[in-house]
């Protein structure tokens, strides 16, 4: 699972510079937890990491340089950037 996470959270740092190694490693490790969760919910069998990882790399391709815009919109997401010395400049 390492080795996932970090080839996801490099991506999402290729993809989204406002955004610190530690916050961009939250933001892979959220977003793949809430996919398995809601996945799970809606009484899906699970498919494996494979499929996650296919899910989440292309949400970080098509939203990640702008990842850090909705989470400020969204109360569910906003803590993640309370810390504004954890954001790249």
């Amino acid at each position: 699972m390492e080795d996932i996470f970090e080839r996801l959270t490099s991506l999402l740092l290729s993809k989204n510079s406002s955004l610190s190694y530690a916050r961009a490693r939250t933001w892979v490790e959220l977003l793949w937890e809430d996919f398995e969760a809601t996945y799970a919910k809606a009484g899906r069998d699970y498919q494996g990491k494979e499929l996650t990882e296919k899910v989440i790399r292309q949400w970080l391709e098509n939203y990640g340089s702008r990842l850090h815009e909705f989470a400020g919109r969204n109360p569910k997401y906003s803590h993640l950037l309370e810390d504004e010395n954890d954001l790249a400049h």
